[in-house]
């Protein structure tokens, strides 16, 4: 079972925000996540600089473009010494394995996770773009498609994991955001869990943003949010 469980979302347009936010947490009490809209502001170097404060990174851009341009944006990832990364388990098998043998390859090896169907996807949504079936058979034949292809582990749903689990199995890394501690606004999310939920059902990692980032007391509440995960 993993330590350190809880990945805090970073999802600001602002540098200096982030830092800020940062420099209120604790490495031993979670790890970071940085998104599309901060590394487009910040790049490389705020990645690079939690790194060297002792914070494992999760480099959440979600890669989905050609099998080559992905495993050589997987490789950049590695080099900045980010602690996972992922990608689109739609951009195929082909995709996945490339970026596999790319972090293999690299001096450093951060895990490689693939984007399953978002959590802010409703049924609807699913059919909207071309999807048959339900939104839990589309998450467990992406999520074999990736681990037959070499991930280590999907981004999913904590309302997915259970049957994930028993499909695949414990040793599949699954990192699961729209964690939401009771009482939470639900914001843009439609499928979630409370922590505690979402560990009892199987989860490694819990991805969460707003509860922590936009408390009085960011520190307090990951305390909190780690002490109810027992």
């Amino acid at each position: 079972m993993p330590s350190n469980r809880v990945i805090v979302a970073l999802d600001y347009a602002n540098k200096n925000e982030a830092l800020n936010l940062v420099n209120q947490l604790d490495a031993s009490q979670c790890k970071l996540k940085v998104g599309k809209e901060l590394f487009a502001i910040a790049g490389p170097q705020i990645v690079e600089t939690f790194v060297a404060r002792g914070f494992d990174v999760f480099l959440d851009l979600k890669y989905h473009d050609i099998p080559n341009t992905v495993a050589m944006a997987c490789k950049a990832a590695a080099n900045m010494g980010v602690w996972m990364v992922n990608v689109h388990a739609m951009g195929g098998a082909k995709m996945i394995s490339l970026a596999k043998e790319a972090i293999v390859n690299s001096s450093h090896q951060p895990i490689l996770t693939a984007v399953t169907v978002l959590t802010s996807f409703d049924q609807d949504q699913l059919a909207s773009i071309g999807l048959s079936g339900t939104i839990e058979q589309n998450v467990v034949r992406l999520a074999k498609l990736a681990r037959d292809a070499g991930a280590d582990g999907v981004v999913c749903s904590a309302l997915e994991v259970a049957v994930l689990r028993s499909e695949i199995g414990k040793d599949f890394c699954l990192v699961t955001p729209g964690i939401r501690p009771a009482g939470s606004a639900v914001n843009d999310q439609n499928r979630i869990m409370t922590p505690a939920e979402a560990m009892a059902a199987g989860s490694d990692y819990l991805v969460i943003g707003r509860p922590i980032t936009q408390a009085k007391d960011p520190l307090a509440s990951l305390i909190a949010i780690n002490e109810s995960l027992g």
